[in-house]
């Protein structure tokens, strides 16, 4: 398995605890045949039970989410 084969970037999580502006929050994420949770930023707050998918890894533990569906 390489590398990318582990990255959560396009996996759909949702939000456990609210995103603020600034952030961050926390996501629950499909990866590695689990769940993990990431601390997660938005360009937007974003509330909790929200779906969102992954656009970027900011680190092993941290993510940049985007809301999912994204809007038109």
């Amino acid at each position: 398995m390489d590398d990318a084969d582990e990255s959560p970037v396009g996996a759909i999580g949702r939000v456990t605890v609210s995103i603020p502006a600034g952030g961050p929050g926390e996501v629950l994420v499909a990866v590695r045949g689990g769940t993990e949770a990431f601390a997660a930023w938005a360009r937007m707050p974003i509330a909790r039970h929200c779906l969102v998918i992954v656009a970027d890894v900011m680190s092993a533990r941290s993510v940049l989410v985007e809301p999912f569906p994204p809007s038109s």
